[in-house]
């Protein structure tokens, strides 16, 4: 439900069609909380999966996420991001709405291939607490350093990230 919401958020208004019966959902309603915050630091997982960008492979990483500035081409926009960010503060039932105390975060980060616009990849994370959105960061460039460097696996990393990226460093043997 999650995802619809926030594609909602960004297309306007979405038709849905299940077993023949047709539901018009338009974007700007208020939703009740379809995610859990009590995974903090981490993500609901139902609610936000993450995706991977298919463009992004083993055999491509040094022509993508180990090419300097590369995320910076497929990065969206604020605009994009912003309009999500104002969804999963609400997705997520955060009782602070103030959006600049949150990042709308990919779960699967850029620089590991993640999926660039897909909502299922991105949610609001807490730049406060501990550890945070901040901490989240250090851990993405240890993993891409390390993929980059043949340490390990573009698989290991993506998996370990998207699984608990609290613990991704030691599951991968990093860190």
């Amino acid at each position: 439900m999650r995802t619809l919401n926030r594609a909602l958020a960004v297309t306007g208004t979405f038709t849905l069609t299940i077993s023949c019966l047709v539901i018009g959902v338009t974007a700007g309603t208020a939703q009740a909380s379809t995610c859990s915050h009590s995974y903090l630091p981490l993500q609901d997982s139902y609610c936000t999966p993450g995706t991977y960008n298919p463009d992004v492979t083993q055999s491509t990483i040094h022509s993508t996420i180990c090419v300097s500035g590369w995320t910076a081409t497929v990065r969206p926009s604020t605009t994009y991001t912003n309009t999500l960010k104002a969804q999963g503060i609400i997705d997520y039932g955060y009782s602070d709405t103030n959006m600049s105390d949150y990042e709308e975060d990919h779960l699967v980060p850029l620089e590991l291939g993640g999926a660039p616009k897909d909502p299922a990849n991105l949610w609001p994370e807490p730049r406060y607490g501990s550890p945070t959105a901040y901490t989240k960061d250090g851990v993405e460039t240890k993993l891409k350093n390390a993929v980059c460097a043949g340490t390990i696996a573009l698989s290991s990393a993506r998996s370990a990230i998207r699984t608990n990226w609290t613990t991704a460093l030691q599951v991968t043997g990093i860190g």
